[in-house]
Parts: structure tokens; C-alpha cells; sequence
């Protein structure tokens, strides 16, 4: 993952920093420069959340991806975006109020409604796969999963040099960071207020990815972060990818030059295209 530095001891709790923690860093460039939005979107014959959606898309572009993560009535953590199975599976109802064995019934479904034969896949096999061929996951946890469930998944797996955990409110980080100060994760820093309240919450900013939202920040917000040596990460997904779209992919590169370092998009065959030229 281009990682050379070697990695640092927490002084606190005796653990062993995440190789994440000195790879994303804006003073470095080898990190991935695109998060694919829900493991792929979009794609015929290839669902969202979708392990083999992961896996054809890391065929051709490096990437992180981001999950969704969700919880079974039997507190199984599985990777669904939604409350309910209708819009990406063959079942119905709510994920909360069914055991993992309800739902391996069932198949995915991609975004042009097709089923395919994928099964819903557990976080733990797709942090075994994401271990073994080095492939970094940022997990959004869904509401109502438990946070410390999703930080025992990781350990459980050693998968902590190739897992993000998403953020939303300085709440969120401060218990993240309390659970495993050797995480990197991506926190909410949209304006210089919320990156102040993260500053003022003891956050080191080594832990931090910074996500700037889905519109444009100014440059000085980008600049103020760096100088910190925080990656900047600007969620295309939505207006942007469709502004894009319309316009032309050389804005991609208009937003990168603005002081963005990594695209979030739901876009990323296009991104990787326009960035490689």
C-alpha cells in the first residue's frame, strides 16, 4: 500500500498504529486517490455492497472502497446500505428484525433491479478478502450499529491497516478514538468550525481523514488541513458526479487542483480515466 515509514506505538494503550495512519497523509502521494461510494454503483449485473462488486472493480483501479454496515436480529454485521431489503435484494422488510439466516435466503439485486447471484455478504469475509489482497475499506457504520461491534469485527480479523471507520459528529470520533487510538478514520471537516471541535476534542489529527463534504469548500479549508498534513477527501457522489457528467470529467481535475486529494464518487471508472491522462 506504499507504506515505508514504520509504524509507531500508541503510548497510551501500548497499540500499534494502523499503517493507514502513515499512508494518508497529504504530505505523501501514494495513496488512492478515489473511494468508491458503496463498493460500486451503477453497475449491471454488479450490486452496491457487494463483495464481488469490489472485486471487479479493484480489477482495473485502485481504490478504496466504502461499505455500509448493518446489523441482523441475531447482531450479525452484514453490508446493506438501507433500513429495508427491498431496493437491493429479492427479500422484504426491516434488516434489524431478521436473523443472518433469513437473509442469506436472498439475493442482491443491482441498481437497474436485476438479481443476480450474489448472496449479502458478512463484514467478516470482506475484511478477509480486503486483508489478503490489500485493498482499503472506509466502513460507514449505519445507525444503530453498534460502533464497538464494528471495532471488535476489525481486530478480530487484524484488519486494522486496511479499515477506515467513518464518522459523522465529534461524538462519533471520540468514542472511535477511545475504542482504538490506532485507527485512522474519516471525520466530518466540512468548514473550520467542525475541524475546530475535533482539534478541541484531544482528536490527533494523525488519525484523521478529513471528509469536506459534497460541495466545494473553499481553498483556504483545504490549505488550513493540509498544513496539518490531513488528507482532504471531497464526496462527488451525487451533484458533482452528475455536474461532471454533463460538463465534462475534466472537473475532476479542476476539484483536485483546488486543494482536494482524494474523490468519493459514484463515478469511479470515469475518475480513474480522467486522473490517469
Amino acid at each position: 500500500m506504499g507504506c515505508k515509514e514504520s509504524e509507531k506505538t500508541n503510548s497510551a494503550t501500548n497499540s500499534v498504529d494502523s499503517k493507514l495512519i502513515t499512508l494518508f497523509k497529504a504530505s505523501n502521494n501514494s495513496y488512492p486517490k478515489i473511494s468508491v461510494h458503496r463498493g460500486g454503483k451503477g453497475l449491471r449485473n454488479y450490486p452496491e455492497n457487494c463483495l464481488e462488486t469490489i472485486k471487479y472493480v479493484r480489477d482495473s483501479i485502485n481504490a478504496v472502497f466504502e461499505i455500509d454496515v448493518a446489523q441482523t436480529k441475531d447482531g450479525r454485521l452484514v453490508l446493506l446500505h438501507d433500513n429495508t431489503l427491498e431496493r437491493t435484494t429479492t427479500g422484504s422488510g426491516l434488516v434489524k428484525n431478521l436473523t443472518y439466516t433469513a437473509l442469506a435466503k436472498f439475493s442482491l439485486v443491482d441498481d437497474y433491479g436485476k438479481k443476480t447471484n450474489f448472496k449479502i455478504p458478512l463484514l467478516s469475509e470482506v475484511l478477509k478478502w480486503c486483508k489478503e489482497n490489500n485493498v482499503i475499506l472506509t466502513i460507514d457504520v449505519k445507525r444503530g450499529v453498534s460502533l464497538k461491534d464494528i471495532v471488535d469485527s476489525i481486530k478480530k480479523a487484524n484488519a486494522e491497516d486496511i479499515s477506515i471507520i467513518i464518522t459523522y459528529n465529534v461524538e462519533q470520533a471520540k468514542l472511535v478514538y477511545q475504542l482504538a487510538p490506532e485507527l485512522l478514520m474519516s471525520v466530518s471537516a466540512r468548514n473550520n468550525d467542525e475541524f475546530n471541535r475535533l482539534i478541541k476534542a484531544g482528536i490527533p489529527t494523525k488519525n484523521m481523514l478529513a471528509f469536506t463534504g459534497t460541495r466545494l469548500s473553499k481553498k483556504s479549508l483545504y490549505n488550513k488541513l493540509h498544513a496539518n498534513n490531513i488528507v482532504c477527501m471531497l464526496g462527488t457522489l451525487g451533484n458533482l458526479d452528475e455536474r461532471a457528467k454533463a460538463r465534462g470529467n475534466e472537473l475532476y481535475l479542476e476539484w483536485l487542483d483546488l486543494g482536494v486529494d482524494m474523490l468519493a464518487t459514484d463515478r469511479p471508472f470515469a475518475v480513474n480515466k480522467t486522473i490517469k491522462k
